[in-house]
C-alpha cells in the first residue's frame, strides 16, 4: 500500500445518512477477491439507470465531483454488512479519505486496514464543509501526521485516530507487511524448530 501523509483535493459530497455497504458496492459485483476493478461499480444503482447511463442527478456524476480524493458523507456511513469490498470500491474509484460524523464500526476498521483514512468530525464541521468547500470547489487539505483538516479560508478541524492506525497509514503498512518486518526473527524461530 502507498503511505498516506497528506491529501489535498477538491471534495465530493454525498450528504446522505445511513449509506450501507450494499449501496456502496452492490452484492452482484462481489465475485472477485482482488482489490481492483470495483470503482466502476461504486454506488452502482445510484450512479446508473437501468440502461447503464449515468444519472444526471446523482452527486458523484456532477462534473465538480469527478477526480476528487476526499468524500464528505452523512452520518453512519458504511453501515450494513461487513464487506471489505466497500473500501476497495471507494479506493479504486479514487477516494483516499472519507469524512463523516460517524461510521459503522466494521466499515471504519476495514477502511484503516485497506489504506483509506476515515475521519470523524462534528456536525458543525461537516456542515461547514458541505456549505463552503464543496460549493466553491476549494481544495481541502488533510494532514494525517498532524491530525488536522484545513481549507484555504482558515477553517481547521482536528481529528482523532489511534496511534497504531496512524503509523500504519503513514507508512503504507498493512498487517501482513507489519508481520514481515519480523521476518528475520520468524525465520530464526522456524530454523530452531526444524
Amino acid at each position: 500500500m502507498n503511505g498516506l501523509k497528506t491529501v489535498q483535493s477538491r471534495v465530493a459530497v454525498l450528504n446522505r445518512a445511513n449509506v450501507d455497504t450494499d449501496q456502496i458496492i452492490p452484492k452482484q459485483f462481489l465475485k472477485k477477491i482482488d482489490r481492483i476493478g470495483f470503482g466502476d461499480y461504486l454506488f452502482y444503482h445510484w450512479r446508473y439507470d437501468d440502461s447503464g447511463h449515468e444519472r444526471e442527478d446523482f452527486e458523484l456524476n456532477q462534473i465538480d465531483a469527478k477526480g476528487c480524493s476526499i468524500l464528505i458523507a452523512g452520518e453512519n456511513f458504511g453501515c450494513g454488512s461487513s464487506r471489505e469490498h466497500a473500501p476497495w470500491a471507494l479506493l479504486d474509484y479514487g477516494f483516499r479519505v472519507v469524512i463523516a460524523t460517524s461510521f459503522a464500526d466494521i466499515f471504519y476498521q476495514n477502511c484503516l486496514k485497506n489504506g483509506m483514512l476515515p475521519i470523524k468530525l462534528p456536525k458543525e464541521s461537516i456542515q461547514y464543509l458541505i456549505d463552503n468547500v464543496s460549493s466553491f470547489q476549494r481544495e481541502l487539505r488533510v494532514d494525517l501526521p498532524n491530525q488536522v483538516v484545513k481549507d484555504s479560508s482558515g477553517f481547521e478541524a482536528r481529528f482523532d485516530i489511534h496511534p497504531y492506525w496512524k503509523e500504519m497509514l503513514v507508512n503504507g503498512w498493512d498487517e501482513i507487511s507489519l508481520t514481515l518486518q519480523l521476518e528475520d526473527k520468524i525465520n530464526e524461530y522456524e530454523f530452531m524448530y526444524r
